[in-house]
C-alpha cells in the first residue's frame, strides 16, 4: 500500500479531543511522584521514557514534569550514572522482570554509588535528560527559578555526563558506548545481533519472562535473545557494575567455568545514544548559561562529539550512521536501524550529511512518504524485518518525534508537517499504542504508552510549517546572548 504522507491530522474534527485523551493517559500513569510507562508492562519508572514524558507533561503541568525529572534524578549513583529502572517497591516483584532482586544494586553496586534507600537497576538509557530539563524549564521559567530546578539539576546532570563522556569511552574514540543492548533503548534491534552472538544464553529454566504475560509472543524478543540480555546483565552485575575503562575491576570480575565468560565482552557505539548526549551537551550549555556561565566549554565539546561521531559511525556510501561494535574488531554494524538516522536531530551536523539522511530517510530502506506511514526502526528490505517484532520493524513514536524535530532543524518543513500529521493520526487511531506496523498503523505492544501521549501533546504545540517547537529551540544555538523569551 502506498500513502502519500499528505493527509496532515486536523485537531479541530470530533475526535474525543486528542489533548484531553493524552492528558488522560498521563494522568492514569502517574504514581505521584513520576510515570509509569504502561500500568501493567512497565509498571516502574524508566528513565528515558521520563525524559520523554517530562517534555510533553510540560504543556499541562510544568511543576509535574520538573517532578518527573527530580525523581529521576534522586536515584542517580555515585558515579553519575541514572539507572535505566528505578522499581516502585509497592509492585509485587513478580509483576516485571529483571526485577529488584536480580539486579540486587544496593549490594551489587555498592562500589559504584548505587543509592542504599531505592532499587534501581545497574544500566542506563539514552540521555536525553538535560534536553528534557531545559524545554521543561523554558515552559514556566518563573516557576523553575522560584524552585531552584536548574540549580538543583545541573549538578546530577553534568556528573552523568561526566560518566558516559569518561567511563563509557570504552573504544577510546570519543564517544559513549553501550554494554547492554536494554541501555541503547532499541533492544531488540538487529543491529545487536553480531555482538550477542558472542553471549552464551542464560538457561531458559533460570528467568521468567513477565513481558509475555502482557504481549503476543510473535511481538517480543525471542527466547533465545532474552537468554541473552539476561546473560549479559548478569555478567556486569556480577562485575560489581565496573565499566571496561576500570582494568583492576575488569580483572577481578568472575569468569564461568565453561569459556571463559567476562563483563564487558558487549560494548557498542550507537549513533543515536551518542546524537542524544550531543544534544544534551548543548542543552546543558543553555543550562549554565542560565545559571551564569558562559556554557562555551559545553558548546565545544558537543562539537568535538559530534566531529567524533562523524568520525566514526558515518558511512558516506550508504548516506547513514552505523553502530560500531567495540569488541568484536572494532568495526561497523552492517545493519540499518533507526538509530542511524536519529543524529539528523543535530542542527549543527554538516549540511551534506544531513541531506544525505534525508535522503536515506525517503528512499527504499525506510520509505517515509511512500510506502511507509510512519518511519521503520529498521531497515524494510532487511532480512531480519518484521513489521510487528519489538524493534526489528515496528514504528515507535519517540524516534518519529526526534526525526520529526531533525527535519524541521534541517529546512525541511514539508515532510515535517507530513510526519507530525502521520504521528497525530495513528497516536489517535492506535490509542496511544507503544509502537505500531509502519505500514498499516495498527497498534502494537502496549496501549496507553506514556511517551505516546506525552509526545503527542507536544505536537500538538506545533503548528504547521513553523519550525522547531519555539519553547526551547535555542538549545544548540551558542549566538544567542539574551535572556528568557518563553
Amino acid at each position: 500500500m502506498v500513502h502519500s504522507g499528505s493527509h496532515v491530522y486536523d485537531p479541530a474534527r470530533p475526535s474525543g479531543s486528542l489533548h484531553v485523551r493524552a492528558a488522560q493517559v498521563l494522568e492514569d500513569n502517574w504514581t505521584g511522584t513520576s510515570t509509569v510507562p504502561s500500568r501493567s508492562l512497565y509498571p516502574h519508572q524508566w528513565s528515558w521514557d521520563s525524559a520523554f514524558i517530562a517534555i510533553g507533561l510540560r504543556h499541562l503541568s510544568p511543576l509535574r514534569a520538573q517532578t518527573e525529572l527530580e525523581t529521576l534524578l534522586d536515584a542517580q549513583w555515585g558515579d553519575g550514572r541514572i539507572p535505566h529502572i528505578v522499581f516502585n517497591p509497592s509492585v509485587p516483584l513478580d509483576a516485571y522482570f529483571p526485577s529488584p532482586d536480580f539486579w540486587r544494586s544496593s549490594t551489587a553496586g555498592r562500589a559504584a554509588g548505587a543509592p542504599r534507600t531505592v532499587q534501581t537497576s545497574g544500566i542506563v538509557q539514552p540521555p536525553v535528560h538535560a534536553l528534557a530539563a531545559w524545554l521543561v524549564h523554558r515552559s514556566d521559567p518563573g516557576l523553575s527559578r522560584a524552585r531552584g530546578f536548574l540549580t538543583r539539576v545541573y549538578p546530577r546532570l553534568a556528573a552523568w555526563h561526566r560518566y558516559l563522556l569518561h567511563r563509557r569511552d570504552l573504544g577510546g574514540g570519543g564517544l559513549a558506548s553501550v554494554v547492554h543492548p536494554w541501555e541503547q533503548g532499541m533492544d531488540n534491534s538487529p543491529t545487536w545481533d553480531a555482538p550477542l552472538s558472542r553471549i552464551t544464553p542464560a538457561p531458559a529454566r533460570s528467568f521468567r519472562r513477565a513481558d509475555l504475560a502482557h504481549g503476543a509472543p510473535e511481538d517480543r524478543p525471542t527466547d533465545l535473545d532474552y537468554g541473552r540480555y539476561v546473560q549479559l546483565a548478569t555478567d556486569y552485575r556480577d562485575g560489581g557494575y565496573a565499566d571496561g575503562t576500570d582494568e583492576g575491576a575488569a580483572r577481578r570480575a568472575p569468569v564461568d567455568g565453561g569459556g571463559g565468560r567476562r563483563a564487558g565482552r558487549f560494548a557498542v557505539e550507537d549513533p543515536a545514544f551518542n546524537a542524544l548526549l550531543i544534544a544534551s551537551e548543548h542543552a546543558l550549555a543553555r543550562i549554565a548559561r542560565e545559571l551564569g556561565a558562559t556554557g562555551t566549554a559545553r558548546h565545544a565539546r558537543a562539537e568535538r562529539l559530534t566531529a567524533a561521531l562523524i568520525d566514526r559511525l558515518w558511512d558516506p556510501a550508504e548516506g547513514m550512521f552505523f553502530c560500531r561494535d567495540v569488541r568484536g574488531g572494532d568495526t561497523l554494524v552492517p545493519e540499518r536501524s533507526i538509530s542511524g538516522l536519529i543524529p539528523l536531530l543535530l542542527p549543527t551536523l554538516p549540511r551534506d550529511i544531513a541531506a544525505a539522511l534525508v535522503r536515506t530517510l525517503r528512499g527504499p530502506h525506510f520509505g517515509l512518504g511512500g510506502v511507509t506511514r510512519l518511519v521503520p526502526s529498521y531497515d524494510l528490505l532487511g532480512e531480519a524485518f518484521d513489521p510487528h517484532r519489538y524493534w526489528r520493524g515496528p514504528a515507535w513514536f519517540n524516534t518519529g518525534w526526534l526525526l520529526e524535530r531533525g527535519l524541521r532543524a534541517h529546512g525541511e518543513q514539508r515532510e515535517a508537517d507530513a510526519l507530525r500529521g502521520t504521528l497525530l493520526e495513528i497516536a489517535d487511531t492506535s490509542d496511544f499504542a507503544e509502537y505500531v506496523d509502519p505500514y498499516t498503523g495498527e497498534a502494537c505492544g502496549a496501549l496507553g504508552f506514556g511517551w505516546t501521549a506525552a509526545l503527542t501533546l507536544d505536537l500538538l504545540q506545533r503548528r504547521p510549517g513553523h519550525g522547531v517547537s519555539p519553547v526551547g529551540a535555542d538549545a544548540f544555538d551558542k549566538s544567542d546572548k539574551g535572556g528568557d523569551r518563553g
